[in-house]
């Protein structure tokens, strides 16, 4: 009862001794050793859990192991091969993987196109495709340079990022128009 009427009278009047010591001040070393100890704790929980899931992703979200690795080589075209706009030609590859795989549905490979020998890849020329497709019929564009080169990018997005596989052993040509 008397640490109540003391308490009271404190707040009421805003005086206080020097002399008293209240161990629910704010600003007690009680207080702050045990903020630091739970700053420390939640720090320490939260380092756990993000190298829990650094380590064991697949396992942790339930998520399906990934997929085997995928390595195309162009077959087709070949490098130096010269195509015209407007030519149909078979693009082809094959993988390092040599049967169908059974990838999950979100799995996709496409095709890009770069007119700068390899610096960018800015046209996409194929849509989303299953991964276990191994050649599609492309038009060729009215797009003229000596140094093209195709991308095939494999990926299961949003779960595993998409990887890049520049074909720069097989750069060919698409002539202009007027060399027909």
């Amino acid at each position: 009862m008397k640490i109540r009427c003391r308490l009271t009278r404190q707040i009421r009047t805003g005086s206080r001794k020097k002399s008293e010591k209240w161990p629910f001040r704010i600003g007690n070393s009680f207080h702050q050793k045990q903020g630091i100890k739970m700053k420390t704790l939640a720090a320490f929980v939260v380092t756990l859990f993000l190298l829990l899931f650094t380590f064991v992703p697949s396992r942790m979200l339930g998520l399906p192991p990934p997929p085997p690795g995928f390595s195309p080589i162009l077959i087709s075209p070949t490098a130096g091969q010269v195509l015209h706009p407007g030519d149909e030609l078979r693009v082809e590859w094959r993988t390092s993987v040599p049967n169908r795989v059974p990838y999950p549905t979100w799995c996709e490979i496409e095709l890009w196109l770069s007119l700068d020998g390899g610096r960018t890849f800015t046209t996409r020329i194929t849509p989303s495709m299953d991964p276990n497709t191994r050649f599609f019929y492309w038009t060729v564009p009215n797009m003229p340079t000596n140094s093209a080169l195709l991308d095939i990018r494999f990926g299961c997005e949003p779960v595993y990022p998409e990887g890049y596989n520049p074909q720069t052993g097989t750069p060919f040509v698409i002539a202009s128009t007027g060399g027909q």
